[in-house]
């Protein structure tokens, strides 16, 4: 196998990649606190034998987030949250913490804020969040406080990765951050009452499907002349 066709291929394996991280978006378009992704390409370079030119591949193995902020839809639900500006609300875990900005939390018979999957909320210090049993209203404010028949009993905290390009996405809507977490520092608060929604755009979506597929097409198109090419080489010398 020749070096074009080699190239050709580590291209069509990061086109494969694309399309199904697109995929992966459209079908998330209604998921609540959903972040779009793209794939980050990287080059590899290898000097060959100095007669021909180097050879160039790329690879796209990493998924990147897309954080910009979805739309707020109103629920009423007085455990629905959602972040408004920068930011991520902290569950814990077996699998250890993770960020999110899927807000739909719950209130477990124990008193937890957890996630429908179970997580438990964290607040500014890594705890999980408690909210007596037999407290009727409960309030969040904007800082993130939530108060249980009006008297204060802890604090939400808003979470950033410290390096910001350490964000890997992980089960659903979750995130972790291997280099750590810190509190946000961009503005942000906290809605009660609102979810936020997927910021994924279809119709940006579906344009790039389409120009990844026509890339792809022309790639098997590059690979089948090649092919044919090889086949007629090794027929005229086999004769």
């Amino acid at each position: 196998m020749d070096n074009a066709t080699y190239t050709a291929l580590t291209r069509q394996s990061g086109l494969l990649a694309q399309m199904e991280t697109i995929a992966n978006n459209i079908a998330n378009l209604s998921t609540t606190g959903f972040r779009r992704e793209g794939v980050l390409f990287s080059e590899y370079v290898q000097q060959l034998d100095g007669v021909e030119p180097a050879l160039s591949m790329a690879t796209a193995n990493v998924r990147t987030p897309d954080l910009s902020q979805g739309v707020l839809n109103r629920t009423g639900g007085q455990f629905d949250l959602a972040i408004q500006g920068e930011g991520f609300f902290q569950t814990g875990g077996t699998e250890g913490p993770r960020l999110t900005r899927a807000g739909a939390f719950t209130r477990d018979p124990e008193g937890r804020l957890v996630t429908p999957g179970g997580a438990p909320l964290l607040d500014t210090g890594g705890s999980p969040i408690l909210v007596p049993p037999e407290a009727t209203v409960v309030s969040v404010g904007a800082d993130g406080t939530v108060s249980a028949d009006g008297n204060p009993v802890a604090q939400i905290g808003l979470f950033a990765p410290v390096d910001p390009n350490d964000l890997r996405h992980r089960a659903g809507t979750t995130f972790s951050a291997t280099a750590g977490v810190q509190p946000a520092q961009g503005p942000g608060q906290i809605l009660q009452g609102y979810l936020e929604g997927s910021n994924v755009n279809a119709v940006t979506e579906v344009a790039r499907m389409i120009e990844v597929q026509r890339a792809y097409e022309m790639s098997q198109s590059f690979l089948d002349n090649e092919d044919q090419r090889m086949r007629s080489v090794i027929q005229t010398l086999g004769k």
